[in-house]
């Protein structure tokens, strides 16, 4: 009897480990489904600047992201201290949309792109977004670069 409670505790452990270690992986998505993901993500991503929801929007920045602005802001520390006056005022500065998404087939790396508005919806940027998926299914986003938009003048 003993070691028949040995060996559940043993089996037991080893389940909890396996889950912890992220050797349990999910399904992985189709790659339309993964885009789709991601594109939702992005989505939800922009609405925290138009919810004025500075705390979501610190959720999707991972630990180790690098936004390219003037200078690059490295570390989630720095991105949200440099973004949080951005939060302040009651009326976003701007906001941004996502146009197109791809996925590596492995569905672990994706990327975004799209136009960013000034508050009047004049398109002023365009931004490019590196995604990664964390082992619990969540999309985070590591690379951040926004540039400005120059009209084509054919």
């Amino acid at each position: 009897m003993r070691i028949h409670k040995t060996i559940n505790r043993c089996v037991l452990l080893g389940a909890v480990l396996f889950g912890m270690c992220g050797c349990a992986r999910q399904p992985q998505l189709s790659n339309q489904d993964a885009r789709q993901a991601v594109m939702a993500t992005e989505l939800a991503f922009a609405k925290t600047m138009a919810d004025r929801d500075f705390k979501a929007f610190a959720s999707y920045i991972a630990q180790e992201a690098v936004f390219l602005q003037h200078i690059p802001l490295r570390g989630k520390n720095n991105i949200v201290e440099h973004w949080q006056p951005l939060y302040q005022d009651p009326k976003a500065p701007f906001s941004w949309r996502p146009e197109e998404v791809e996925v590596l087939e492995s569905g672990k790396l994706a990327i975004s792109t799209g136009p960013v508005f000034d508050p009047s919806g004049k398109i002023t940027h365009r931004f490019t977004s590196i995604w990664r998926l964390r082992p619990d299914g969540k999309w985070e986003i590591i690379f951040d670069q926004g540039n400005p938009y120059c009209e084509d003048k054919k």
